[in-house]
């Protein structure tokens, strides 16, 4: 894989070089001191992943991700040394479109393949979305039959530019919202509970991590808060589970879609926003056999139309709607 570091720290792009090094077959083709310099670089030579510091001179990492995702868009993971005090940048940069978060390898404290792992693992499986070989056949669980109660749920998937459309989403949502509402976001397990603290704050609902065992419930939006995939079970309580282990998007919104395509006992509504690759398609389209609302976020206002531009490619979307416009949907659907 082509990579590219913006980073103003030697050191940095030093520990960066060298975790790299452990896998031959990523070359570092460009490094950058600043965002500006790294726009423009972009622009003369796009890599398949940049790695991006958020604390910079002249441009920071925020604005360097919404410059490059509107101009020359690649693949962007964020690289920060202090992630609690950087959380809300995190997210914003997130939503521009940047895929992922990770701290700085600390190649030269101990063991250096270990340091290096957790972004050679995300680097692998960013390379497996780009490459697009997610694409394939999903076998469909067997669905239940409804019974038409009067539980109310709705079912969330983001990925790439999630963060900012999720808060923008349940902005419009009253804190008396009637429904339930569950979250699945791609973001590692380590940063899932600042998101969840971070999508409160901004929005006004009480946001938290799902825990195993719960059921969903109206005036709580549970946020999927390891990298185990969440499933509804058919006693229509939450558990989190390893399998499928070869599934790429962890969490998987296909997971937790189809598992309420299976087993959710009343009225839901599948909601599947920006992001890359496809992950979410395939299960919003159960939901739509099921008979359930399913809603896919629109092209122009998605910072990545990947997953909701799979959904619509297969028919999975009821409705395609501009984001401002999702919300006020479901409170049509979920009246007080």
């Amino acid at each position: 894989m082509k990579i590219a570091i913006v980073n103003d720290m030697p050191m940095a792009v030093e520990a960066l070089r060298r975790a790299l090094a452990f896998e031959p077959a990523h070359q570092v083709i460009w490094v950058a001191g600043n965002g500006a310099e790294a726009v423009q670089r972009c622009a003369e030579y796009t890599p398949d992943l940049i790695l991006m510091d958020l604390i910079m001179p002249v441009m920071d990492g925020v604005e360097a991700t919404r410059r490059i995702m509107a101009e020359t868009p690649c693949a962007i993971v964020i690289v920060t040394v202090d992630r609690q005090q950087n959380v809300h940048r995190v997210f914003e940069a997130m939503g521009h479109g940047a895929l992922d978060v990770v701290d700085t390898p600390a190649i030269g404290a101990g063991n250096a393949a270990e340091a290096a792992a957790p972004l050679l693992r995300k680097i692998l499986n960013i390379g497996w979305l780009i490459g697009d070989k997610g694409n394939r056949v999903r076998s469909a669980p067997s669905p239940l039959r409804h019974s038409g109660s009067r539980q109310k749920l709705v079912a969330i998937g983001s990925s790439a530019g999630g963060p900012a459309a999720l808060e923008i989403l349940l902005k419009g949502l009253p804190r008396d919202f009637s429904a339930a509402i569950v979250l699945v976001q791609h973001v590692d397990q380590v940063f899932a509970a600042g998101m969840a603290e971070w999508l409160s704050s901004a929005s006004g609902l009480n946001v938290r991590l799902a825990q195993e065992g719960e059921s969903p419930q109206a005036g709580t939006v549970l946020l999927a808060g390891t990298n185990h995939h969440i499933r509804l079970l058919k006693n229509g309580t939450l558990a989190y589970t390893a399998e499928p282990v070869n599934e790429i998007y962890r969490p998987s919104i296909d997971v937790f879609f189809e598992s309420v395509a299976s087993y959710w006992n009343g009225d839901a509504v599948g909601v599947l926003l920006t992001g890359m690759g496809r992950d979410g398609a395939q299960g919003l389209k159960l939901m739509r056999q099921q008979g359930y609302l399913t809603i896919a976020q629109d092209q122009n206002s998605s910072a990545v139309y990947g997953m909701p531009k799979a959904a619509a490619a297969i028919d999975a979307a009821v409705e395609i709607r501009p984001l401002d416009k999702i919300a006020p949907r479901l409170l049509e659907v979920f009246p007080k």
